[in-house]
């Protein structure tokens, strides 16, 4: 789909990778620079095979570099930096994560690049963006969390405010870029000319958090942490997180004959038909733990998948809560070829996510992660640069 389109990447740990690895699961020819010696911070971060720690073997560099080539290259050398411009010659995207102060003396910046390359897009990801006061500040996901105020919402409601899990603040990022540099490629076809996708993670979830308060501010309402009981059910119970014989199940039963159903499902007992427990909107909002005790007898003596059947017999959308090793097991997402199985020359043979999407064809994965410098001579070839050059840079530290 995206065959043709040459994209270059100066990105580290999730963010950045993340969004040229979408790009390069689309067809993109993308090419992957890493600092001589150390590479991508993300080759220090696990999980790692066995539990012993490998640059090639960290499984989440393994899976957000796939599909991509690699190399090496010193930026804080004047050489380096001129290579990457001769590479920049015949690329189409720049996915880069540098503070704007950093990326304007290594000659990363879009106002130094649009001179000589116009029809460049250049994809910039940075905790809080290209402009306003803290445009040079660096962060980490936990800090763009709290500052955009979407921590406020994650949590027990008696406890402290919660980061997203799983760094989902860095791969919104990604996801967010890469979908603003398709349409930046859009627009070239228009213009004939390249722009700067300004990405800041601390505005995209100021955004996801801002468009929930809307929800409250006009009433007058306290946006509140409601741990494992959920806004989306307007208050309505249940709509909630309870263990069970095995683990946890979600209850949600939004509409009334839901609620019904599962109370008849389950036998009648004999305080459903107490008035109290009829006013949903009071259960959720006045005595939910009280409610919760009622349910907790049942459900303890049932596992997550017997009441998962047992629900979908019956109309009623309760799911279990399933653990990492579960989701790979799903028989759902094994019917729609969502993992991959990947051979890696240093990783050796592992499991992967596949795509977040199913297409007709569907994209191949065309090659593992790249090892550190791995096409160093076939991308410096290309270039025209001899063998003699490229072993005077590696001695001097330039790749």
């Amino acid at each position: 789909m995206l065959e043709g389109l040459k994209v270059i990447e100066c990105g580290h740990f999730i963010a950045a990778p993340f969004c040229a690895k979408l790009l390069a699961d689309l067809g993109a020819e993308v090419l992957k620079v890493e600092a001589p010696g150390q590479g991508d911070r993300s080759r220090d971060h696990g999980p790692f095979r066995g539990d012993l720690p490998h640059p090639e073997g960290s499984g989440l560099f393994l899976y957000l570099n796939a599909n991509k080539r690699g190399i090496t290259l010193n930026l804080g050398s004047a050489e380096g930096r001129q290579i990457l411009d001769d590479l920049l010659r015949g690329a189409d995207v720049l996915i880069e994560d540098h503070p704007p102060q950093q990326a304007e003396a290594l000659g990363l910046s879009y106002a130094t690049l649009a001179e000589s390359h116009p029809r460049l897009i250049v994809t910039s990801l940075t905790p809080f963006g290209q402009t306003g006061p803290w445009r040079d500040r660096q962060a980490y996901d936990l800090n763009a969390c709290a500052i955009s105020g979407i921590s406020w919402a994650i949590g027990q409601p008696d406890r402290e405010p919660l980061s997203l899990p799983l760094s989902q603040g860095e791969y919104q990022a990604g996801l967010n870029a890469a979908a603003a540099t398709l349409a930046a490629l859009l627009a070239r076809k228009r213009t004939g000319r390249g722009q700067q996708v300004d990405i800041s993670q601390t505005d995209l979830l100021a955004f996801y958090a801002a468009v929930n308060s809307l929800l409250f501010t006009p009433h007058a309402l306290r946006w509140h942490r409601a741990g494992r009981r959920a806004f989306g059910s307007g208050g309505r119970y249940p709509y909630t997180i309870l263990p069970c014989k095995d683990g946890y199940v979600c209850l949600i039963a939004r509409a009334r004959p839901e609620w019904e159903r599962f109370l008849q499902a389950i036998g009648s007992p004999s305080w459903a038909d107490d008035p109290r427990y009829q006013n949903r909107y009071r259960m959720g909002k006045e005595y939910p733990d009280e409610v919760d005790a009622l349910l907790l007898p049942w459900l303890k003596e049932h596992t997550k998948e017997e009441i998962f059947a047992f629900c979908r017999r019956h109309q009623i959308p309760f799911a279990p809560v399933r653990e990492i090793a579960e989701v790979m097991e799903d028989p759902q997402l094994k019917a729609r070829g969502f993992w991959e199985e990947i051979d890696h020359p240093e990783a050796g043979r592992f499991r992967s996510p596949g795509l977040p999407y199913a297409m007709a064809p569907p994209p191949t994965s065309r090659r593992p992660a790249p090892r550190l410098g791995e096409h160093n001579a076939e991308v410096y070839g290309q270039l025209g640069v001899s063998p003699e050059t490229q072993a005077r840079w590696k001695r001097e530290g330039i790749v």
